[in-house]
Order: structure tokens, then C-alpha cells, then sequence
């Protein structure tokens, strides 16, 4: 089972991960608020600003203080690749 790091000493399984995205856009802030109210909501920005929402596949979804860039790397995914999605 590989662990990914998410910020300030969290840890997440790779394998049950499914997404990673912005909070920035009005249905993520949904998904975030209904996974509050289910109780399926884990906070892992320590009281800091949320800067990526990672979806698992236990429906869970997580909070991490890290930008996507910082968390690329952990992930495996190539920076490059990041900036040609976000023109797209």
C-alpha cells in the first residue's frame, strides 16, 4: 500500500484515491458542504486555507491545505501536464 503525504504529517492510501481538484468552483464547495452534513468529511488543512479537495472512493472527501503543485510530485503526476489541462 503506498501513502501519500498531504500536508502537515496526513496521510492518504494512493489507491483509494480518485480525484484531486480546486475548491474554488461552486460544485465542489457543494460536494464539500453535503460530505460535511454526511459526516464523510476529513479536515487535514489544520485551521489553513483549503487548497485541494481530494475524492476517495469511500466517499470520503479530504481537505488538504497543499496547493496541487506541491502535491503533484507526491502523486506522481508531471507538472507539465497540469498546465496543459488547466488551457484546455
Amino acid at each position: 500500500m503506498k501513502l501519500i503525504n498531504i500536508g502537515y504529517g496526513n496521510l492518504i492510501s494512493a489507491q483509494r484515491l480518485v480525484a484531486v481538484v480546486s475548491p474554488d468552483s461552486a460544485p465542489i464547495k457543494r460536494m464539500v458542504s453535503e460530505a460535511r452534513d454526511r459526516s464523510m468529511l476529513i479536515d487535514a488543512t489544520f485551521g489553513r486555507k483549503t487548497r485541494t479537495v481530494l475524492i476517495m472512493d469511500s466517499d470520503h472527501v479530504v481537505l488538504s491545505g497543499l496547493p496541487l503543485e506541491k502535491l503533484a510530485p507526491r502523486l506522481e503526476i508531471d507538472p507539465a501536464e497540469l498546465e496543459e489541462e488547466e488551457d484546455t
